[in-house]
């Protein structure tokens, strides 16, 4: 029996890093054993013991974890100097046991096939695809938006309360499911994050918990957003790690749902990503488009706008920065850009579905 295995702990990151970057070469492989073969069985797992608490599990084990760290390091300070080799392999053995559970748990997802693969679409798309889809986009939110306010000039207000929302929002994926078998979602998972405050001031909606399968949703930003943002979160549940992805599997889930202030958000949330493509390409085409859409949606878009400027602070590029090299690291060679790349997504759809 091993004295002290922590030595053993701490340097099997090296194999394990090694290990994943192999792996990560084969995404038939993730695809075939972990995405459709382990990973639903521990999600399920996860949220079937957390998904029940009307709390977030996963953000107290966190704020427990930052609080037990931040002592750890104050009463081992002296060690750095004194012990350092000890020290160090305390690090980094508590750092290779992170490294394991976050890809045994839920990041090998990274690496799995893309989906534009999975549902045989193109890839690519031309400007001439993207301003159909983007026009069909304008009219679809515009009737539906007139359906809800009978006038043309006033934004959405949710007439939900946020949690109301969020109870809501397996129900899109429940129709979803009748096209896509492998988007079916049970044993929900949602909650509202107790950390809302500083994830708003560091520029998230909310975040996927690893190590407990929770899907978080900053409780601060517009009731507007919550159906999109609710849906992203559980397409991150169901392993699709990619942020496009989620995007637009979020979209599909809004735009499927028997409520139509879901179906609201979902359609006004896949405009405004085709818009910034369009802008992106063409300012004049963008401006035309502009004119087009009614002035409530606009009003709704400025609200998400003005909400998220009355966050705005020096600490936010800095967490920008963090987690677009987070996404780096993990196959998403745009980092945060790779939220874009939603458009090719919804374009491509639009080709092999009606939207």
């Amino acid at each position: 029996m091993l004295k002290n295995p922590k030595p053993y702990i701490a340097f099997s990151i090296l194999p394990l890093y090694f290990i994943v970057r192999l792996i990560s070469k084969y995404p038939e492989f993730i695809e075939t054993y972990y995405s459709n073969g382990l990973y639903p069985i521990t999600s399920k797992l996860f949220r079937y013991s957390f998904g029940w608490l009307p709390f977030s599990f996963g953000d107290i084990f966190y704020a427990v974890s930052i609080i037990y760290i931040i002592r750890w390091f104050y009463k081992n300070r002296n060690r750095i100097l004194k012990d350092t080799k000890a020290w160090f392999i305390d690090v980094l053995a508590a750092t290779s046991i992170v490294y394991f559970a976050f890809h045994l748990f839920w990041g090998m997802n990274y690496y799995r096939l893309p989906l534009h693969k999975n549902l045989s679409l193109e890839a690519d798309y031309t400007t001439s695809q993207l301003l159909e889809v983007t026009k069909q986009l304008i009219k679809k939110s515009n009737d539906i938006h007139l359906q809800i306010t009978q006038n043309d000039s006033v934004k959405v207000e949710m007439p939900f309360s946020k949690s109301e929302l969020l109870q809501l929002t397996p129900k899109g994926y429940t129709v979803l499911e009748e096209e896509f078998p492998h988007l079916s979602y049970h044993s929900k998972s949602i909650k509202k994050s107790i950390f809302s405050t500083p994830l708003t001031y560091m520029g998230f909606s909310g975040y996927l918990n690893p190590l407990t399968n929770e899907a978080q949703i900053d409780a601060l930003i517009p009731k507007y957003k919550f159906p999109t943002t609710a849906s992203h979160e559980v397409a991150h549940q169901l392993g699709y790690a990619a942020e496009n992805e989620a995007n637009f599997i979020g979209f599909l889930a809004a735009t499927h749902h028997p409520n139509i202030y879901f179906n609201y958000s979902g359609y006004s949330f896949g405009l405004r990503h085709c818009l910034v493509e369009v802008y992106r390409r063409d300012p004049a085409i963008y401006e035309e488009l502009l004119s087009t859409i009614n002035p409530g949606i606009l009003k709704n878009y400025q609200e998400t706008q003005d909400f998220w400027k009355s966050y705005q602070n020096i600490t936010e590029p800095v967490f920008e920065f963090i987690y677009s090299s987070f996404l780096k690291a993990n196959n998403q060679k745009g980092g945060m850009k790779s939220y874009s790349y939603v458009v090719a997504l919804l374009v491509n759809y639009h080709y092999s579905k009606t939207l």
